[in-house]
């Protein structure tokens, strides 16, 4: 089994930021490589997202949507702000944010550091060790923004709430990406209900609900912060059937329904998780969304040689901190899983 990890990357190596799983897909392949649930949005769903364009004629309200998430996550509406999906968020961020030193704690989603550096700022990358398992002490104590997902893309790791809210201190603010925690039954590491001071949460709805289209998202922070970001953001930002869906998501019977579902794929996730292990890869243990980070010697050949096969996976070596050798796979059903499982094995995998 290949249990080591590769060091971090030279300093002057780089990557590729922009590039995500969208790319990945088309032509006909059976989709591994992004995160979305299939079979998304619920029929519930589309019908009032349908049932919304009978109002497109009026500028959108972003209240009614902006008080469903205060009393999702138990907070007050002055601490939400709604955005175009997670991306604007991190946009609106790295624009009104002035950091001296910013952190990105990698291997992560690279969009946060992609904005920041669009945006004028200098970064500077902490590559976590063995298992991708947070160390607070690793970042700079001098660092007044950093930033950090939870679970991880692409690692599908979680850290402890209690790991990351030490990363606080006076002085600097800590951006956690939650987009990945309804993946998490009960959602115990999530700070969005606690929000330590000088903590920021970033939710979207694309991966549970599969609205990757829509672009709905939302930010959690103190007040002050989050007038600062509505200021730094365009009027009428989201649009009106964005708001019907986050409104709806964030209903108590949806948060239920996507809690059920996360039990489920947790359960098949693990079985896959399993499965691959079983065949000599080195998978990221304790993986907590809807996907796995696998070490497979030639990767990127591999991915070659599933795409010819009709079989899409999210390359790894565009991550700071991962390497040629790393896949992402996205968790689908049993049927679809073990389809895969064989044609790896087809492949000597």
């Amino acid at each position: 089994m290949h249990t080591d990890i590769p060091p971090p990357e030279h300093p002057a190596q780089q990557f590729d930021l922009r590039h995500h799983g969208d790319v990945e897909v088309g032509g006909g392949l059976i989709d591994f490589a992004v995160n979305v649930r299939t079979g998304t949005p619920p029929d519930w769903l589309a019908d009032r997202l349908r049932a919304s364009l009978s109002g497109l004629a009026a500028y959108p309200d972003p209240t009614p949507a902006r008080r469903a998430v205060a009393r999702r996550h138990g907070r007050a509406a002055a601490e939400v702000l709604l955005t175009a999906g997670a991306a604007e968020a991190f946009v609106l961020l790295a624009r009104v944010l002035t950091p001296h030193r910013a952190v990105v704690v990698h291997p992560q989603f690279t969009e946060p550091e992609a904005a920041l550096r669009a945006a004028g700022h200098d970064v500077e990358r902490v590559v976590l060790g063995a298992d991708f398992t947070l160390d607070p002490a690793a970042v700079p104590q001098d660092a007044d923004l950093v930033v950090i997902g939870n679970p991880t893309n692409p690692t599908s790791v979680l850290h402890p709430a209690a790991a990351v809210a030490r990363l606080a201190r006076p002085g600097r603010t800590v951006v956690v990406d939650e987009a990945f925690m309804d993946c998490v039954p009960g959602e115990p590491e999530s700070l969005a209900g606690r929000l330590p001071p000088g903590v920021v949460v970033i939710r979207s709805l694309t991966k549970t609900w599969g609205l990757a289209g829509l672009r709905a998202g939302y930010i959690l922070a103190e007040p002050r912060l989050i007038a600062e970001l509505a200021g730094a953001q365009p009027l009428w930002a989201v649009s009106t059937p964005a708001l019907v869906a986050i409104e709806e998501c964030s209903a108590p019977a949806a948060v239920a329904e996507a809690d059920a579902w996360a039990a489920e794929m947790s359960a098949e996730r693990d079985r896959l998780a399993a499965e691959l292990a079983g065949r000599g890869l080195y998978v990221v243990p304790q993986a907590r969304a809807s996907f796995l980070c696998v070490r497979v010697p030639d990767g990127l050949g591999i991915r070659a040689l599933l795409r010819q096969r009709g079989y899409a996976v999210r390359r790894g070596d565009t991550f700071p901190g991962l390497g040629t050798d790393w896949l992402r796979i996205a968790v689908r059903d049993r049927t679809a899983n073990d389809d895969l499982l064989k044609v790896l094995g087809d492949l000597g995998i």
